[in-house]
């Protein structure tokens, strides 16, 4: 059987008991993980590792002893409840043993899992799974997870109550977060939720949301952006020696975005479509920096960050944390 779509997450989450063994396959290896460890989950629990009804099996060991796979199948657990066999890194020297594991599955019998790489039309890998009765196949792409995928992945977390806007949110940075960071986002955000019966709101999500860089240098640029040169002074001794560069890169990010909102008719709604997007009060303060700088001044604020670049990556010496101080300090003084 082939799984996609819609599909593919019923499958996931409430396996068929009658389903003797999954292929998960793709190209990126953390999202075919996350995918298999949903899987899993939902065939055995999450403490079944520690049950010892979770066997694990490399596809290169099936190539010097395919019967490993079979005897795996088909052993008695020493507790109580199904069983798994996960097979890691399959290849098609696995196959002969995978295929005989198939055929010989009966009810009862531990259910096998196996994930590889990236697999042609022709694989006999795909094909032995796509076609038997008993067995799904599911490619895993690269693409962002869709509108079903993130509310199972709330569900999951335990975050059933989420506003509107919250959702919008959550939506975008499953868009632009790896697979690993919007799981651990989602976990953050269930902690920070847990007791609290309200619906899921903006200011939550802002709260935990991944910080676009350093905590020290993202306070420099608001300052910069919000016109505090003396404020902007006393935040430059936090920094460290060799910041000057990276300051330089964050603030020419900073300040594009402020310039791409600045250029458009609802600076809010465009950050809120930025990559990464801007949750919060963050969001409306930097629309606030856009709207008073204007896109003629922030212009002016870029080609002066050029030119600092520029000079930072000559080879004549310069003192790099005081010309980059001094820089920002010109762009603060531009907004007034």
């Amino acid at each position: 059987m082939k799984l996609s779509g819609r599909d593919a997450a019923k499958v996931l989450a409430r396996p068929d008991p009658g389903m003797a063994g999954f292929l998960l396959y793709g190209a990126d290896a953390m999202r075919v993980a996350l995918k298999r460890k949903t899987l899993v989950d939902a065939l055995v629990g999450p403490k079944a590792a520690d049950e010892m009804r979770l066997t694990r099996l490399a596809g290169t060991d099936l190539r010097r002893d395919p019967a490993m796979l079979l005897d795996a199948v088909k052993a008695v657990g020493f507790f109580p409840g199904p069983r798994a066999v996960l097979v890691e890194e399959a290849g098609e020297p696995a196959l002969a043993a995978i295929k005989a594991a198939l055929e010989d599955w009966t009810a009862g019998d531990a259910r096998v899992v196996v994930t590889a790489g990236s697999l042609g039309a022709a694989s006999g890998l795909r094909k032995t799974f796509e076609a038997a009765r008993n067995a799904a196949a599911l490619a895993v792409y690269n693409d962002p997870p869709d509108r079903a995928e993130i509310e199972a992945a709330l569900a999951a977390a335990g975050l059933a109550n989420v506003g509107r806007e919250a959702m919008g949110e959550i939506d975008l940075l499953a868009r632009t977060l790896d697979p690993g960071d919007f799981r651990q986002f989602l976990e953050k955000l269930a902690l920070y939720k847990r007791g609290d019966a309200s619906p899921l709101a903006s200011q939550d999500v802002a709260a935990v949301a991944p910080p676009s860089g350093e905590a020290e240098i993202d306070e420099v640029l608001m300052l910069a952006g919000e016109g505090d040169a003396r404020g902007l002074a006393r935040a430059f001794r936090n920094l460290g020696a060799g910041s000057a560069v990276s300051v330089t890169i964050a603030a020419g990010r900073y300040f594009r975005t402020l310039h791409a909102a600045a250029s458009a008719g609802d600076p809010e709604a465009a950050l809120a479509r930025a990559r990464p997007p801007v949750f919060g009060p963050r969001r409306s303060r930097m629309a606030g920096q856009a709207r008073a700088f204007g896109r003629d001044r922030l212009e002016t604020a870029l080609g002066l960050l050029m030119e600092a670049e520029l000079t930072l990556r000559s080879s004549r010496p310069v003192p790099a944390m005081a010309l980059v101080e001094r820089l920002l300090v010109r762009i603060a003084m531009l907004r007034r």
